[in-house]
């Protein structure tokens, strides 16, 4: 943790006077597709937040070590590793580095018998209906997780009653900042997966995974995402948002404390705690990044006083440095 009291997960970059003019030369030079001060914050989910200083999209793997290039030649550079952004909150001031995101092109399954290969960008609802008409079941839950398949490798990401790790084989991982290892083919028992949390680090990329599913009936299995498809739409709030703020504590529920607190409904400027899950938090068209960091701070905040129960988000909070003490889920 640092000075802040963050952990290094949340403070991601700050300014320390990289020439972006000279990364961007530099990238084109050897073949990347480079984009200057990018839509960053617009990308989540919470959309709101505000730019990347550069950007490149990963459309084949031979990117990989271009990128790694940039990274290990420029000193000071910032790297960002973003998937769908439903996880994210972005600064108002943006991001002060370099962000990586994986194209289209990795957005795929490959079927064989019951072991299904995802790719590192493709958004698990899909993959969750997909493999459902395979007649395979066990991913079903995944219907209603809106992030892509890295970063619910990354975060061990689960929901009702299951869990990323409950069907993972291995996954296909780079490391922009140890080139030399290559693509790395990472079984699921040395990927420290536990409760939203992996050893997947900051400047490493889940390119694919391989899941082993049990085989089903694909009727029973497209029954089951209808029935997690209406109990979402009818608990949880739709809009600008980011899903679940804060980790559940051990034996507890975030959402049950954060209303027992008085604070369902509750508004910070232009955030507001969802009358309908009191740990979801909802950012208002045109709204600021800053009112969400507020109120998740007023919250973590009011239940330690309330409660004596310590908080602590799943959001990974991208260009702050303001010593909130909000500690991420590792902490637990």
């Amino acid at each position: 943790m640092n000075e802040l009291g963050f952990t290094t997960e949340m403070i991601i970059g700050r300014d320390v006077g990289v020439n972006f003019a000279l990364v961007s030369e530099l990238a084109k030079q050897i073949g990347l597709d480079i984009k200057l001060d990018a839509a960053l914050g617009t990308l989540t989910t919470y959309r709101v937040g505000g730019k990347s200083k550069i950007e490149v999209i990963v459309r084949q793997n031979e990117d990989l070590g271009l990128i790694s290039q940039i990274v290990n030649q420029i000193d000071g550079l910032g790297l960002l590793v973003l998937g769908n952004g439903s996880n994210v909150l972005v600064s108002d001031d943006g991001y002060p580095g370099l962000v990586v995101r994986l194209s289209d092109n990795y957005a795929y399954e490959k079927f064989n018998d019951d072991v299904v290969e995802i790719g590192g960008s493709r958004a698990l609802p899909i993959a969750a209906r997909r493999i459902a008409t395979k007649a395979l079941a066990g991913f079903e839950w995944a219907v209603g997780v809106p992030g892509a398949l890295g970063g619910a490798v990354r975060m061990n990401a689960g929901g009702h009653g299951s869990e990323i790790s409950e069907s993972l084989i291995c996954a296909n991982i780079y490391d922009f900042e140890q080139p030399s290892l290559g693509l790395s083919e990472i079984s699921n028992n040395m990927l420290g997966l536990k409760y939203r949390h992996s050893v997947v680090t900051p400047t490493q990329i889940v390119i694919n995974a391989k899941f082993r599913f049990k085989f089903g009936q694909k009727d029973d299995s497209l029954d089951k995402i209808s029935r997690i498809v209406t109990w979402r739409r009818e608990n949880q709030p739709g809009g600008q948002n980011a899903g679940s703020v804060f980790v559940n504590p051990p034996g507890l529920s975030a959402g049950k404390i954060i209303e027992d607190a008085g604070l369902k409904g509750s508004s910070y400027r232009t955030a507001t705690v969802s009358a309908k899950h009191a740990n979801f938090i909802q950012a208002q068209p045109e709204g600021c990044a800053r009112d969400v960091h507020e109120l998740m701070a007023i919250i973590r905040d009011t239940v330690m006083q309330k409660f004596g129960v310590r908080l602590r988000t799943e959001i990974r909070l991208v260009g702050f440095c303001d010593d909130y003490g909000l500690t991420s889920s590792e902490d637990y």
